[in-house]
């Protein structure tokens, strides 16, 4: 009921604001030196015109290759914590931005699809090099919904340019019916006449009490690491984006059918990585659903997600 109060609260608050016409001060653009730095030791490339941000580590370590699909409405940088002891377990580690996220090129008006996702992905890896690859495929939340679409196309052999080994998906949403989206992602992917007004009035205090919520009572993340999230979405205005991307909620259901059903029908391995006090996949509801739709892949329960990720 608390929860239920605070997001009521902070509608209210941009509603006043737009009400009387009383601007939020701006936002600060300076990055944090972590954040610069890891800007600056990423690279771009082009897709169909757009500029994609893209980490990729040295070739150390084991001959493996991992592609990292970041969740909403963060980055590549939400796996800067592990991101150096992972890349000495693998030969070599690539993280892009989605496009509408951190550093890649925020367009509006643009229909933000998961296809078009997924398919930039592809296009990353052809322009590594990397086609021919068998690849890893480490996603979370909203990477999971581009990792599913991957995983259908490899299965109807539809692109040809990505064949996947493995697959590991921390906590998301990947059964409509049991994910449970907080009021604000409700309205803000409604598309309504709501939508425009608290993109554009959203403030570094509104995005964190919205995104607290969604994490566990003991893996909140720090001021300073909201304050990178924040940073990032609101490089190019991307906070004027958020809307158009949460419409993969939407497209979640529409082609459940044949996301959830790659899922179930592939013989890859599978490995799900589970937060049990994940308020958004809530238990027991998500496992047993999950144990009943994928017999035969693994489920670990746990906290520290680099220590068990196991391609």
């Amino acid at each position: 009921m608390r929860e239920w109060w605070v997001q009521v609260g902070l509608l209210a608050v941009p509603l006043l604001v737009a009400y009387l016409h009383i601007p939020f001060p701006p936002p600060p653009h300076r990055l944090s030196p972590a954040l610069h730095s890891w800007k600056s030791s990423g690279k771009f490339f082009t897709y169909k015109g757009l500029r994609i941000f893209y980490q990729d580590s040295v070739d150390v370590g084991s001959p493996e290759i991992v592609v990292l699909l970041h969740g909403f409405p963060t980055s590549s940088y939400d796996w800067y914590k592990f991101w150096e002891g992972v890349t000495l377990r693998f030969h070599r580690m690539i993280a892009p931005d989605f496009l509408g996220s951190g550093f890649s090129d925020k367009l509006r008006p643009h229909h933000y699809s998961i296809f078009e996702q997924a398919s930039i992905v592809e296009a990353l890896l052809q322009h590594l090099g990397l086609q021919n690859h068998r690849i890893n495929l480490l996603s979370h939340n909203y990477g999971d919904i581009v990792a599913q679409e991957l995983l259908y196309r490899f299965k109807q052999n539809r692109s040809g340019r990505l064949t996947i080994k493995s697959l590991s998906l921390p906590n998301g949403g990947i059964f409509p019916e049991t994910h449970r989206p907080l009021l604000l992602q409700n309205l803000l992917k409604a598309g309504g006449m709501l939508s425009p007004i608290l993109t554009q009035l959203m403030n570094f205090f509104v995005f964190s009490q919205g995104l607290t919520p969604v994490f566990g009572p003991y893996t909140r993340p720090s001021e300073s690491e909201l304050w990178d999230m924040w940073a990032g979405i609101r490089n190019n205005d991307g906070n004027l984006v958020i809307d158009s991307l949460l419409q993969y909620i939407n497209q979640r259901k529409k082609f459940r059918r044949c996301w959830v059903g790659a899922l179930a029908s592939v013989s890859i391995p599978i490995h799900f990585i589970y937060g049990p006090l994940d308020p958004v996949n809530p238990s027991p509801e998500f496992l047993e659903l999950y144990r009943k739709m994928l017999p035969r892949s693994t489920v670990s329960i746990l906290d520290d997600h680099i220590s068990h990720y196991d391609s």
